[in-house]
Parts: C-alpha cells; sequence; structure tokens
C-alpha cells in the first residue's frame, strides 16, 4: 500500500497540481494552550430497531448493550466492557467520557442504575425506545472511566427529572460518607468518594421537537440555577456545563437562548455547552459537503464565544467560561466523514483559547465494526489518533494563502485548512492540514518565521482512492496513516498535498 501511495504521488507530480499555497508558522503567535478535554467522547444507550434503520422491525440494535457492554462477550472484562473498545481508547488517550446522555439523561433516573444487577427496574427506554434493564449505571460507568484512564462528566436530569434528584447524585459520587446516598454508595461496594468534577445541567434542553421536559430559555435558567445552587450546597467544587444550543431552527432563537443562559446563569457555570454535527447537505455534492459543513461548524464556535464575550462584559462576571462542545460528529462508514471529522478538530484547535472540552459521538464509532469478524480501525480511528495523540501543547496562530471555491452558502472557502500546535517543551510543531480540493493535489510552501526547522518532517498522509467506499475489515492494513520523511531548507518545507486527503507534519524548530 504505502509503496503504491508513493507511486500515486510521483504520477501526480507529473500531472497538474491545483496551486501553489503558501503557510507561514510563528510560535509566538499563540491563541491558547489547547486543553486535552477536547479529546473526549460521548456516550449513551441508543436503541435502534428496524423502522428506524430503514430494515425489518426484527433488526434490533444497541449503541451500548450487547456492543460496548457484553457481559457474555469472551472480550468483556470483569466489568463487562469489552476490551477491545478500552484498548482502543487508551490508544487514542481519551481524556473524557460523558454520561448518561443524550436525549436519553432527560427521561433517565439515575436511582435505577445502582446497586445489584438483578433487583434494578427494566424501562422503557423512553427517548429511543425498545427496553433499558439498567445494568450500566453510576457505578458501572465510573468503573470503565478508571479502566481507560479518563475523566468522568456526568449530566443530571433537568427534564423530567427533578432538582433534588441532581443534587442526590451529587452527594451519591461526591460526599465522603455518613449520608444516605453516601453510604448506599459504601454499601454497594465504593466506600470512597468518586469526586466527580464537572457536571452537565440537562442536555440540549432547548430541543423542542425531539427532547423530553424541553424548557424556554428563562424556564431553563431559573431551573439551573436552583440546580447549581443545590448541587454546589454538597460539593462547592465541581464545575457545571450550561446547556447551550443545539436546536439550529431557522428563525435564528438559538442565539437569543445562549444570551439568555449566558446572562441568567453565567456566574455559575464553567462551560456553556453546544452541540453540533456535519451539517454539510449530501454528501453527493462533495464541495457543498465540504464547504458548507466547515463554514457552519467553525461559525457556530465563532458566534458563540462572541456571546460569551459580551455576556461578561455585560454582567460584569469574573469566572472564566469555556466552551464545551459535548456533543459532535460526522456520520456515514466511508471516507466522506473523515475530512468533516479533521476539520472539526482543526476548528477545536483553532479556537483552543476559548473551546476547552468536547466529546465526539459516540465513543463506539470511534472504532468500525463488521458483524461477523468484531472491531477495526478505519481512517476515522487513525485521524482522532494524530490529533489527541500529538496536538497537546499550545495552537499557533496560522497563515494561510491558497486558492478558495464557493458554494451557494459561503464565498471564498479556503482549500486548505491549516491549523499548527507547538510542543515549547520539544520545539516540536504538529502542522495539520486538510486538502479540501476532491481532484487535485496542492503544492505548499511552509514557512516558519520563528527560525530554521530542525531535522527531518514526518509526514503521515490519510486519504482513500474512493471516497464512498465502505470500510472493510479487509482493507483494514490500508486505513494506516502513509509515512514519509520531508527534508526541509532553512525555514522552509515543501509538500505536495494529495487530493481530499488529511495530512499531519511534525518538524521541530530550532530554538531561538
Amino acid at each position: 500500500m504505502k509503496k503504491f501511495f508513493f507511486i500515486f504521488l510521483f504520477a501526480l507530480s507529473l500531472t497538474s497540481i491545483a496551486q501553489n499555497a503558501m503557510i507561514k508558522i510563528d510560535v509566538s503567535r499563540e491563541i491558547g494552550e489547547i486543553d486535552p478535554k477536547i479529546y473526549g467522547v460521548f456516550m449513551e444507550p441508543i436503541h435502534l430497531n428496524g423502522r428506524r434503520m430503514g430494515l425489518p422491525d426484527s433488526v434490533e440494535f444497541n449503541t451500548l448493550y450487547g456492543n460496548l457492554y457484553d457481559p457474555s462477550s469472551p472480550l468483556a472484562d470483569e466489568n463487562g466492557f469489552r476490551k477491545d473498545y478500552i484498548d482502543a481508547m487508551k490508544e487514542l488517550r481519551v481524556s473524557n467520557m460523558r454520561w448518561p446522555g443524550g436525549n436519553y439523561l432527560m427521561g433517565y433516573d439515575w436511582k435505577d442504575g445502582i446497586g445489584p444487577k438483578d433487583q434494578r427496574p427494566t424501562r422503557i427506554n423512553l427517548a429511543w425506545g425498545g427496553i433499558d434493564n439498567n445494568h450500566v449505571g453510576t457505578d458501572e460507568w465510573i468503573k470503565l472511566n478508571k479502566s481507560i484512564g479518563s475523566e468522568n462528566i456526568l449530566a443530571v436530569n433537568l427534564g423530567l427529572g427533578s432538582i433534588l434528584d441532581a443534587a442526590y447524585l451529587v452527594e451519591y459520587c461526591n460526599y465522603k460518607k455518613g449520608t444516605s446516598y453516601s453510604d448506599l454508595r459504601a454499601k454497594n461496594g465504593h466506600p470512597e468518594p468518586y469526586n466527580v468534577r464537572i457536571w452537565d445541567l440537562g442536555n440540549e434542553v432547548d430541543g423542542l421537537p425531539w427532547e423530553l421536559g424541553h424548557r424556554n430559555a428563562e424556564d431553563y435558567v431559573e431551573t439551573a440555577r436552583e440546580a447549581a445552587k443545590a448541587m454546589k450546597s454538597v460539593d462547592n467544587t465541581i464545575q457545571l456545563v450550561g446547556s447551550g444550543s443545539s436546536y439550529y431552527e431557522p428563525t435564528g432563537k438559538w442565539v437569543d437562548w445562549n444570551r439568555t443562559v449566558l446572562e441568567g446563569i453565567g456566574d455559575k457555570i464553567n462551560y456553556l455547552s453546544i452541540h453540533r454535527y456535519w451539517e454539510g447537505g449530501t454528501p453527493d455534492n462533495y464541495y457543498a459537503y465540504m464547504g458548507n459543513g466547515a463554514m457552519d461548524f467553525d461559525e457556530k464556535i465563532r458566534l458563540v464565544a462572541n456571546q460569551v464575550t459580551t455576556a461578561k462584559a455585560k454582567m460584569s462576571f469574573k469566572n472564566p467560561i469555556y466552551l464545551s462542545v459535548d456533543e459532535w460528529g460526522a456520520f456515514g462508514r466511508n471516507f466522506m466523514n473523515v475530512l468533516p471529522i479533521a476539520q472539526c478538530l482543526n476548528s477545536f484547535i483553532r479556537h483552543a483559547d476559548v473551546v476547552k472540552m468536547a466529546n465526539f459521538t459516540l465513543l463506539t464509532s470511534l472504532l468500525s465494526s463488521d458483524p461477523k469478524n468484531g472491531t477495526f480501525k478505519s481512517p476515522v480511528f487513525y485521524t482522532f489518533k494524530l490529533f489527541s495523540n500529538n496536538c497537546r501543547g499550545v495552537s499557533v496562530d496560522t497563515y494561510v494563502a491558497c486558492d478558495t471555491f464557493n458554494t451557494e452558502l459561503y464565498k471564498g472557502i479556503p482549500y486548505l485548512d491549516v491549523t499548527t500546535v507547538y510542543s515549547k517543551e520539544t520545539n516540536t510543531t504538529y502542522i495539520n492540514v486538510v486538502n479540501r480540493q476532491k481532484d487535485k493535489p496542492i503544492a505548499a510552501d511552509i514557512i516558519s518565521n520563528s527560525g530554521d526547522f530542525a531535522g527531518n518532517a514526518e509526514v503521515s498522509v490519510i486519504n482513500s482512492n474512493d471516497l464512498k467506499a465502505p470500510f472493510a475489515i479487509g482493507n483494514r492494513e490500508q486505513y494506516l496513516p502513509v509515512t514519509k520523511d520531508v527534508k526541509p531548507s532553512g525555514n522552509k518545507l515543501s509538500f505536495s498535498f494529495p487530493p481530499h486527503s488529511f495530512t499531519q507534519i511534525k518538524v521541530g524548530v530550532k530554538a531561538k
């Protein structure tokens, strides 16, 4: 595969190149420290039946039960979770996991998921349908986080649930001993408190068409303020995430929602959540899909970040408020969702000063699965890994000069989407480049304004000859990033980025 790729690159060099582009980096132009919490995942038990999937009604599937959690599997650990997923999350260095949702949260009673499993009630999954035996609850989820080495992010039900139940959950998790729920935790085999630090105040509470117990902004503010007071009465060290925009209906009410929430509970929260999935239109229109999706995703972050700044100035808030993009992703089982994932991660890095937490939907989506042969690592996995393993430093402002394209919604979209990460400890930069050109490579000169490059550059390329071919376990060796070394010349590094590709370049910078 690697040999074929380099022959492919050589052939491209003999054909037309889309342009000569320029990328300039200066490691002193810092945007902000990248918080490792942007490499988090999200999970909930989504039940899918044939009707929902467009298949015969006999087809049943759950994203959690029988999948991530399957005590009958030979791959299950002592807690019933599959070790192939655990090992994959370790390899990805997943920093945190958000539980229990998601739409599921707003109809969920956390007390159903504690105690002996054979005594837990079986409930209807009010959000997704199907039956939920509650065998995965708070204690199990915290065990899974411990197995992975990730941080717990817990959400409280401010839909059909009560403020009192939210406070009781904090008591169950964080209070040391001597109260009803802290002693119940000990009785259930966990005498030491879990010390969960970050808590979501509901989920997508603005989701009028779909969310159980949705509220208008004013009602949510009143509920969330009282919940914050009650929860912090139990543990005043916790950090809270306010429920920001998720319902982007055409009148723009989501903008008003964020403004009202920020002004109403901005003094109580540390993060405002926003949810956004890739909205580029149909993948059949490549440039609209890539261009519209990228501009929309970045726009949602920029606009809400500006709202945070405005609310803090207007209300004289002294506490920092960051953004938590705690549901995001691109759906599909082929390469057409790989470049969107890379561009979303680039957006988080580009806005590292304000985006301090993010959760990919879903944990199980980072591994592909074959019904007969098990899980395997696709380009989605390797794209996420290049970011999560390497891009942990300072985000650096990056200048890009390249050709652009237009869609019906946006004009002047750069073909190259570029971010740079700098590690001060090792004087190493990671340059992340998405070439959105569908058919042509783009040759670029990368210039360091911080001094000469040091040593050879290590280049990793993720690409596919067929954008729409479904990922297949038999092709798993082909999904590995293709790597090569490129020799810089002083402060200049030249590389031709293949069409529709993601490339990461690791190169040192000589200390001044």
